[in-house]
């Protein structure tokens, strides 16, 4: 059984095509795109690699997955992780979200219902509330959880055994997760953006699947403005489709890529305006940096949280930005993406006093 939180209210930029966030519309063709198998995943080798030796070895002790911590940047495929880990071992697979757990009981009933050798999935792990993450410390290491009946001096303490299961958790932030929970996690597992051969095949494999004809240089085209991120491309993949289908003959070639995402203002590095507003506003506004990370989300009016998870991961793996002691600071390469002259290129200035001073 799947369980999943409520779909929480958009903002006003979780419409962004590029935004890697899951939303309501991605969750059917996801589930229809996903790989089934380690085998069929493609790219993130090293963590792959980790994975199917953890695997191995526990089906040929017969005992569960020790517990596995997945962290990177969303969109990655972390939930699709947890779904392969389960297919392999063969076991029933729960998921469910950090803030959908918003009692112990609600976390209680979960794991008690749980099978031997099931997979429990948390994702956004780092946003359960403490109370109930104490819960997990005696369920991952000791199998089992304490509950509280009656209440004042009546009241007294039962231990219910749990079923040896598998912990995966995901989560954007593992700096947020408290040292107790993340030291329970025998495996910690980190997931970066994909390689642009990967992404190419990663387009070309979920065209096939929905059967839209796209040549290879199509592929290439579309994967190179994806960011590095199987959700975005599937997502760019879903529009320039209309767009073929509408402008075209249906084929994705690469002249119509282009124009698809020239038409969704996304640039040949994959950053749309809402990127390009972060970096103007960084050169243009604070002269680029450094400047704090709270000053630069009210400048352009967004979310702390939501440029550190979304927006800035992507702009540091381009070098367009760099986190410092002081506060974000824009590159040279930032300047060049928007044509502009850095300060320090700038040509002097002549002071009023010029020729007095000959």
């Amino acid at each position: 059984m799947h369980e999943r939180a409520a779909a929480e209210p958009m903002s006003d930029r979780d419409d962004r095509v590029l935004n890697p966030s899951v939303r309501p519309e991605d969750a059917q063709i996801e589930r229809s795109l996903r790989p089934r198998r380690l085998a069929e995943y493609i790219g993130q080798e090293r963590v792959k690699g980790s994975l199917d030796i953890f695997i191995r070895a526990a089906k040929a002790r017969g005992e569960p997955l020790d517990h596995v911590l997945l962290y990177g940047p969303p969109g990655l495929g972390k939930t699709t992780l947890s779904t392969i880990i389960a297919a392999e071992m063969g076991v029933n697979l729960r998921i469910t979200s950090g803030p959908a757990i918003e009692r112990q009981g609600d976390l209680v009933s979960i794991l008690t219902n749980l099978k031997a050798g099931d997979v429990l999935f948390i994702d956004e792990i780092h946003r359960l509330n403490r109370v109930v993450e104490e819960v997990l410390y005696s369920a991952m290491e000791d199998f089992a959880v304490d509950i509280v009946l009656g209440k004042g001096p009546s009241a007294r303490t039962m231990r219910i055994n749990l079923p040896k299961f598998t912990m995966v958790g995901a989560t954007t932030r593992l700096a947020l997760l408290t040292g107790p929970l993340r030291d329970r996690f025998g495996a910690v597992l980190r997931l970066d953006f994909y390689e642009l051969a990967a992404m190419e095949e990663i387009v070309s494999r979920s065209a096939a699947v929905l059967d839209v004809p796209i040549s290879p240089e199509g592929a290439s085209a579309l994967a190179a403005r994806a960011r590095g991120t199987p959700r975005v491309a599937n997502r760019l993949l879903k529009r320039v489709r209309d767009y073929a289908e509408v402008r075209g003959e249906g084929a994705i070639t690469p002249a119509l890529a282009a124009a698809a995402l020239d038409m969704l203002d996304i640039d040949h590095l994959g950053l749309d305006e809402v990127d390009r507003r972060v970096l103007r506003t960084l050169v243009d506004k604070f002269e680029g940096g450094p400047v704090g990370i709270d000053t630069l989300a009210a400048a352009i009016s967004e979310e702390t949280d939501t440029i550190m998870d979304v927006y800035e991961p992507y702009l540091i793996q381009l070098g367009f930005l760099q986190r410092t002691p002081r506060g974000r600071v824009a590159t040279r390469g930032a300047y060049d993406h928007l044509g502009v002259v850095p300060p320090v290129a700038r040509p002097a200035q002549p002071t009023l006093f010029a020729d007095d001073e000959q």
